[in-house]
């Protein structure tokens, strides 16, 4: 099946940074594109989509993981058939390439009928994406993963403003763990975004608390449909970049 088989139909470029790309995946429900996504999958995803027995999640991982694939074999120049996944303890997916370790960095996230994929030169990244939504015991879910700080600043908003603010955060922090890679071993209300992305700032830097020696650079992807945020590894030594694989072109 050719890389650019399903370019165009339900996933395109969402957003470029100075080292990434963002594609967004269409995922309103639509027959048509479900089997046409089925046919990227290899055995071994198929065995794993019987298991997802929720129409949505059947949804988002078949239509994200064949984007995925047909945006890793444009970026790596490679058939559908010669890539492979495993995830890591963590639950973080690693892509093989003719069996051995493919050199690509990229995040996957979904959430209702949006997905994200990032990809790029190098380096740990990690993306998060949020339909804004109005969740029933918000109170707790704040009390839960924002700090202190961050959650007497929040008091302040009202409405929607604290429910689009409070979504903010959280892709953000979520953002920063899928880069890390360590799943749910980090609490998130452990660390704070940077003040000045609290307060209404697009791009940042961060580092986390337990490795001061590794930044991150993070910036703000949400709009007017969901709240999402992009975190990525940034170079240890002045003027070294990240990585060596090309980010895919637009």
């Amino acid at each position: 099946m050719p890389a650019d088989s399903v370019a165009g139909r339900w996933w395109g470029p969402f957003a470029r940074t100075r080292d990434a790309v963002v594609l967004h995946v269409d995922l309103t429900p639509h027959p048509g594109r479900e089997s046409e996504a089925l046919g990227w999958l290899d055995d071994a995803e198929r065995s794993r989509l019987a298991r997802f027995t929720h129409p949505r999640r059947r949804r988002e991982f078949v239509r994200c993981r064949a984007a995925l694939r047909a945006a890793l074999c444009a970026r790596l120049d490679c058939a559908n058939g010669q890539l492979s996944f495993r995830d890591t303890e963590r639950g973080k997916p690693l892509a093989l390439l003719r069996g051995g370790p493919a050199p690509a960095s990229f995040s996957v996230s979904h959430s209702g009928r949006h997905g994200l994929l990032a990809f790029a030169r190098g380096g740990r990244i990690g993306v998060d994406v949020e339909e804004r939504v109005a969740w029933r015991d918000l109170d707790a879910l704040i009390a839960a993963v924002l700090t202190r700080d961050e959650r007497a600043e929040l008091a302040s908003s009202g409405g929607g403003d604290r429910i689009a603010r409070f979504f903010t955060l959280w892709t953000i922090k979520e953002a920063l763990l899928k880069a890390l890679g360590t799943g749910l071993q980090l609490d998130v209300a452990g660390f704070e975004v940077p003040p000045a992305m609290r307060r209404g700032g697009t791009t940042g830097e961060f580092r986390f608390p337990h490795l001061p020696a590794v930044a991150w650079g993070i910036e703000n992807l949400g709009n007017e449909h969901f709240a999402a945020a992009l975190a990525h590894e940034r170079p240890s030594e002045p003027g070294a970049h990240p990585g060596e694989v090309a980010p895919i072109e637009d």
